[in-house]
C-alpha cells in the first residue's frame, strides 16, 4: 500500500473539495443565521404596523423556507455535486413520495385554500372538525388552536378547509338567549318585566337591537319565557352567566317559583 499516495489524494482532496466543503458549511449556517434575523425583523415590523397577521405570518415563513432551499440547492452545486444525479433520484423517488405525501399535498392544498378564502384569521375563537378553540396559527399543512382551557390542538388543513367551520368572532356583536321558566300560576307579566328590566338595566347589553322578553311555550309542567339581547362578541360570556345569576335573584326575590319536573302517582284500591 502506497501511503505517499494515499496522502497526496487526500491533500488534493482538502485543499480543492475539501475547503469548497469547508466554505459551504460556513456559507449555510450564517445564511441560515441570516434569513432567520430577516424573518424575526419582518414579523415584528408587521406587527408593528398592524399588518394582517394570517398573510403575514404565512408569507414570511414561505420566504424563509424558500430562500433556504435556494441556498442548499446552490451550494450543492458549488460544491460540485452533480445534480443531475440528485434528479434522477429525485424522478425514480417521486411515485413513492408521491404516495407517502398524499395527504400532505391535501393538507398543503387545503392551507392554501384557507389563505385565500379566509374563513377565519389568526386571533379567530372558531368550532371546527369536533374542536373549538382560539386560532393561533396557519400554518401551510395544519392550524394551531388553542381551547378554552388551554389545550393546544393541530386540525390538518385538508380536513378543516373541506368541514364546516364557526366563526364566532367575524361579526362584532352577538346574541345572548335564555330561556327561563315559571310555574303555571305565577304572574307571567311580573316575571316577564323583571326579566326585561335585568336586561336592560346591564352595562354591556346594548340597546339597539332591543332587548326581548316574550312567552315561548306552554311547557308541560312551566310557562317558558326567552329572552334575547345584543352584546359585543368580547362580552358574551359575560352577560350570559350575569343574566343567569341575577334573574334567579330576582324570582327568589319576589317569590316566582321555577318549576322541575314532578311525578304525581295515585294509587287506585279496588
Amino acid at each position: 500500500m502506497d501511503w505517499n499516495a494515499i496522502w497526496e489524494s487526500v491533500k488534493g482532496w482538502l485543499l480543492n473539495s475539501g475547503v469548497k466543503l469547508a466554505i459551504a458549511i460556513v456559507v449555510l449556517v450564517v445564511s441560515f443565521f441570516v434569513i432567520n434575523l430577516i424573518a424575526r425583523a419582518l414579523r415584528k415590523q408587521a406587527e408593528k404596523k398592524h399588518w394582517d397577521k394570517t398573510i403575514s405570518r404565512t408569507l414570511i415563513y414561505i420566504f424563509k423556507l424558500g430562500l433556504k432551499i435556494v441556498i442548499v440547492v446552490c451550494l450543492v452545486g458549488y460544491v460540485g455535486i452533480d445534480t443531475s444525479g440528485l434528479t434522477a433520484l429525485v424522478a425514480s423517488l417521486g411515485v413513492c413520495v408521491g404516495l407517502a405525501v398524499n395527504g400532505a399535498l391535501s393538507n398543503f392544498a387545503g392551507g392554501v385554500m384557507l389563505i385565500l378564502t379566509r374563513p377565519f384569521k389568526i386571533d379567530d375563537y372558531i368550532e371546527a372538525c369536533g374542536q373549538s378553540g382560539t386560532v393561533e396559527e396557519i400554518r401551510i399543512t395544519q392550524t394551531k388552536i388553542r381551547t378554552p382551557d388551554n389545550k393546544v390542538v393541530y386540525i390538518p388543513n385538508g380536513t378543516l378547509s373541506s368541514s364546516e367551520i364557526v366563526n364566532y368572532s367575524e361579526k362584532d356583536t352577538r346574541r345572548v338567549e335564555h330561556t327561563f321558566s315559571i310555574a303555571y300560576n305565577n304572574d307571567f307579566e311580573k316575571a316577564q318585566n323583571i326579566v326585561l328590566d335585568i336586561c336592560k338595566s346591564h352595562d354591556l347589553v346594548l340597546d339597539d337591537p332591543a332587548p326581548f322578553v316574550r312567552m315561548k311555550e306552554h311547557n308541560s309542567s312551566s310557562v317558558d319565557l326567552v329572552a334575547r339581547v345584543w352584546v359585543k362578541s368580547d362580552n358574551y360570556w359575560t352577560v350570559h352567566f350575569d343574566l343567569l345569576e341575577k334573574v334567579k335573584a330576582a324570582f327568589d326575590e319576589n317569590g316566582i317559583e321555577i318549576p322541575f319536573n314532578q311525578l304525581d302517582v295515585h294509587v287506585k284500591q279496588d
